[in-house]
């Protein structure tokens, strides 16, 4: 009780400081580089999807992405963005059964219908809140076979399953991506690890709809190589996401990546889409902003103050 008491109470806080945050405006979209708080790592001082939505916005952000935002009803969702003047940038498609370890449907042999309902499910709730991307999650080598036996099925039925999705998100006017999961520290077992296995099964789909998702921690851990790896594949990165290595907290926490290099990197690049915030806050989410309130105010346009506490 006491703990559920503590609980309520740090919500009242953070409901105060984000009704309290005098001073933010909406980000304009001038700058050269434009971020979306990923809002299944970001905020979770609060419990409700929606009240997520509005403490991003005050903090400045223009654009949310949520991996699985099922839970609440996509009139709901709808209704907070557009009451915040914000944009949902990228959804996931369902994980499939999560008791049974799955993490995504995509490179399942024997799983194309369960692929396929999902998929359905996720164009749905994505035509209703706006959202023109989602990642086309691979899954999970089973837990009883070998990667290096299965591995040839399991692209075989990525490939076919990812032309079908594309041909379907196509008529929507969507965008599907798809994200390589680093196996040295995030998940041992999942299928599609390095950029480099992700260009050679783009090739072979084939479908100017389908692209890269490349969240640098993963890239980082698995291959390094940073400079080379985003100019190489840049003509195929349909979404970027960022957190630090190997801890995966705030970009500038200590660590093996130089964000400030990155991101002129990707200026220099051309790069147009939205960066994803994908990393665990090391305190409040708003005390770790500081990251970003840098990145606006070295633009020379309105420095926005943050929230001293949350």
């Amino acid at each position: 009780m006491l703990k559920n008491l503590n609980r309520r109470t740090e919500q009242k806080f953070c409901n105060e400081q984000i009704k309290n945050a005098e001073g933010f405006s909406p980000v304009p979209m001038s700058y050269p580089l434009h971020f979306a708080a990923n809002l299944s790592w970001l905020f979770l001082e609060l419990d409700n999807l929606s009240e997520r939505v509005e403490a991003a916005a005050r903090a400045g952000f223009k654009a949310v992405e949520v991996a699985w935002p099922y839970d609440t009803e996509a009139t709901e969702l709808k209704k907070v963005l557009e009451r915040n003047g914000m944009e949902i940038v990228l959804i996931n498609t369902p994980p499939g059964n999560k008791a049974k370890g799955e993490l995504g449907l995509g490179a399942l042999p024997m799983q194309q219908v369960e692929f396929r309902t999902g998929l359905e499910l996720a164009v749905k709730y994505a035509k209703t809140v706006g959202c023109k991307q989602i990642h086309l999650m691979a899954g999970r080598v089973p837990v009883d076979l070998d990667r290096t036996s299965v591995a040839k099925a399991m692209e075989t039925t990525f490939i076919e399953n990812l032309k079908y999705a594309a041909d379907i998100l196509s008529k929507e006017e969507m965008q599907g991506l798809i994200e390589p999961i680093n196996s040295r520290i995030t998940d041992p077992r999942y299928f599609l690890n390095t950029p480099h296995q992700a260009e050679k099964i783009l090739q072979q789909v084939d479908r100017p709809n389908l692209k890269l998702q490349l969240d640098l921690f993963h890239c980082q851990i698995m291959d390094g190589n940073l400079t080379q790896n985003v100019s190489n594949y840049f003509s195929r990165i349909g979404h970027v996401q960022i957190a630090q290595a190997p801890n995966r907290n705030e970009p500038d926490s200590p660590g093996e990546i130089n964000y400030s290099y990155i991101f002129s990197l990707l200026e220099k690049l051309g790069y147009q889409g939205y960066i994803g915030c994908e990393y665990s806050p090391k305190g409040s989410t708003f005390n770790g902003l500081g990251w970003l309130k840098s990145y606006w105010t070295s633009q020379d346009t309105n420095k926005l103050p943050l929230p001293t506490e949350c």
